[in-house]
């Protein structure tokens, strides 16, 4: 008798910075969400897709969720929410080498109720030693009542194949919902956007990549293999400008520069990158703006 193949939808949630898109990558084999030191990186509900000859997991990365002080904010929580919606199983990200927070209690106790298995995985355990890791899993262990409990490090790899091993085991059987050659469900304008996005996280400091937004205004192919990409940095304030941009334009420069590396080896093709900045104040209280650059919940 043939084996049968599993398929399923699996929500990756916690506070922010805990490690979600750097485990999902990891799985995936290939950069899909961006990745920042700095919390909130990820604002969009992204679909990353895992097939192998057993199984289609679907991993939905979620913004971290949080308490939100804007109408951005409050999307980004939306759409956490959201990914607990028609799903086989959620994945629960820690940071076990920091104390226990009223950040992770507060995702723990949205995922009171869930009706479907919930893992905690406990990320960062290159940084931790074996008697902080058995710690670490008793103080969980007490909170909620979970399905395994996998201690990994995303960063190094060490155990990721365990999370899919796990799911594996609780999937149900079902088809491909996505060829196997597909990764993610995000179209190439928008994963532009993301590394250019995630390029300032890296170059920039303190507060001023929440206040950014990257929008590509334009992008289509020139011929002989070459793709020309029109970008617009959106800030809140003057001030912010003159930052992103930099001194004589150095920030934007070395921006520019590494993205535009990024993307050419995503596309597979010579990219022209043309990023402008541009004033919009307030933007992430402006229900409209935050539709035009993309955050809108169905």
């Amino acid at each position: 008798m043939e084996d049968t193949f599993k398929s399923g939808f699996v929500a990756v949630v916690g506070r922010p910075n805990v490690g979600k898109s750097t485990l999902i990558n990891h799985i995936i084999k290939q950069k899909v969400s961006i990745v920042s030191d700095k919390a909130q990186t990820t604002r969009n509900r992204i679909l990353c897709i895992h097939t192998d000859e057993e199984c289609q997991i679907v991993f939905l990365d979620t913004p971290g969720i949080h308490k939100p002080h804007h109408k951005l904010g409050e999307f980004m929580d939306e759409a956490a929410y959201q990914s607990l919606q028609d799903i086989d199983a959620v994945l629960f990200l820690i940071s076990g080498n920091e104390k226990k927070g009223p950040g992770d209690l507060f995702v723990l106790d949205k995922l009171k109720g869930t009706k479907v298995p919930v893992f905690l995985v406990i990320n960062k355990t290159d940084l931790m030693s074996r008697e902080e890791i058995l710690h670490k899993i008793t103080e969980y262990n007490a909170l909620f009542d979970f399905a395994q409990i996998i201690p990994i490090s995303a960063l190094t790899g060490d155990n990721v194949d365990a999370v899919v091993d796990e799911l594996k085991k609780i999937l149900p059987e079902g088809p491909k919902y996505f060829p196997d050659d597909m990764i993610t469900d995000q179209p190439e304008r928008l994963l532009a956007a993301e590394i250019v996005r995630e390029k300032l996280f890296q170059c920039l400091r303190d507060e001023v990549p929440h206040s950014i937004a990257v929008y590509v205004e334009e992008m289509k192919n020139r011929g002989h293999n070459k793709v020309y990409i029109r970008v617009t940095v959106y800030v809140e304030r003057d001030s912010q400008k003159r930052i992103v941009i930099g001194k004589n334009g150095t920030i934007l420069k070395e921006v520019g520069r590494l993205a535009r590396q990024e993307i050419e080896h995503v596309l597979g093709s010579s990219v022209f990158l043309d990023i402008w900045v541009k004033v919009k104040k307030d933007w992430r209280n402006k229900p409209s703006a935050l539709s035009e650059f993309g955050y809108k919940n169905e």
